[in-house]
């Protein structure tokens, strides 16, 4: 894992239009700092939809009998939880890499996940050993969006499914100033009341606005090599689940 820089980032910067390392330093200080209410913040934001998300996002994945998955940017565990729950049989990998994440995840996973530092871009896992790979709230946040996508169709056995939950930039609609106002000022506020972290949530809807619309993305998962890609938008198009399988 790489070592964190020592010089922090500007506030007044553009947090979600940093690139390369310095904002892949900005996002793992982040989610080392917001770790132990991350859960409560999802719950909160998605007025507890997030749970029915990621039960589909595991659903989705299809794992067989006696399978293997990753469940990549895992975060506290989440989908691992998820998935074991759902395929009592399966192995699975939860990999992520912000260390503070990981240790808060171990404490709230059951003993039967493996745990593992990983980086979305340059995976420490042979070429086609999953039969899934999912992630939760991952890609809008890699500095390579294509290689990330390129590690996950690597590790995958051929005819694995890759399922990703992500914010997506939402289409225009009647209720667009609604929304926009709830990403820009409601949920920076309630991340500072429940966190005491702002800025952290500042970044979410810099980041949700910064990224790919659902259609933008399904394309450049067929372009990584995808087949039988989809998407589906949820809570008024501000999120989605996409899902593709190796040829």
């Amino acid at each position: 894992m790489k070592m964190l820089l020592q010089c922090s980032v500007p506030r007044e910067i553009e947090l979600a239009h940093l690139t390369g390392p310095e904002r892949a330093d900005y996002v793992q200080r982040m989610f080392a700092r917001i770790a132990p209410r991350y859960d409560l913040m999802n719950r909160l934001m998605t007025v507890g939809q997030d749970v029915h998300w990621r039960r589909e996002v595991i659903q989705r994945a299809a794992i067989p009998s006696g399978g293997s998955l990753l469940d990549l940017g895992a975060g506290t565990g989440d989908l691992a939880n998820e998935a074991l729950r759902q395929y009592p049989g399966c192995r699975i990998v939860a990999a992520d890499f912000t260390v503070q994440m990981m240790r808060y995840g171990i404490q709230h996973t059951s003993a039967g996940i493996g745990w593992s530092t990983a980086d979305a871009l340059h995976l420490p896992f042979q070429t086609g050993v999953f039969d899934a790979v999912v992630s939760g709230f991952l890609l809008r946040n890699v500095t390579s969006l294509t290689q990330a996508l390129n590690e996950q169709y690597r590790v995958l056995k051929r005819g694995g499914r890759m399922v990703a939950l992500d914010t997506t930039r939402p289409p225009r609609s009647l209720l667009s100033p609604l929304i926009g106002a709830h990403l820009k000022w409601v949920i920076p506020a309630l991340g500072r009341l429940v966190t005491g972290e702002r800025e952290a949530y500042t970044y979410l809807p810099d980041s949700t606005a910064g990224f790919l619309r659902a259609e933008q993305l399904a394309a450049r998962m067929v372009f990584a090599g995808f087949r039988e890609v989809g998407f589906h938008r949820l809570m008024f198009g501000t999120a989605a689940i996409h899902w593709g399988t190796k040829a």
